[in-house]
């Protein structure tokens, strides 16, 4: 991981599944309304795939669930079911964290925004959503 931003750390409810990401302190975080995300109340952030890291033997707790297009693969822990991070439909170079999953002291600042996956086509198309996965070096 490079020098720009904060290295967060987190993970599922069990502590299974432990990760590490490099984003700035305040991001802008995703509320999407898709059959998926509204169940799950999922709110998110994304970041280049690289500028994340998984940790130890997570791997072996994970498992993936996709529908629809199968571009989005929603990874979630085998043990308590949480999905910490996922890769989103709209970001597939990229890792989408669930803000909730971050653990507490290095996220500052949230700022929601609304993601209609029910319009998704649409939608993406005026989001911009997709630069969020690109590195800025």
């Amino acid at each position: 991981m490079d020098s720009n931003g904060v290295v967060h750390s987190g993970g599922c409810h069990c502590r299974s599944v432990r990760w590490r990401v490099q984003a700035p302190s305040s991001v802008v975080a995703w509320k999407c309304n898709c059959s998926d995300c509204s169940m799950r109340g999922n709110i998110h952030f994304i970041v280049p795939s690289k500028k994340f890291e998984l940790l130890g033997d997570s791997k072996q707790f994970l498992t993936t669930y996709t529908f629809g297009t199968h571009t989005a693969k929603h990874t979630f822990c085998k043990i308590c079911g949480i999905t910490s991070f996922y890769i989103p439909r709209s970001n597939p170079d990229g890792i989408a964290v669930t803000c909730a999953c971050v653990d507490p002291g290095t996220l500052t600042h949230v700022e929601i925004r609304q993601s209609d996956g029910r319009n998704w086509e649409r939608w993406y198309n005026q989001s911009g959503i997709a630069s969020y996965s690109k590195s800025a070096e």
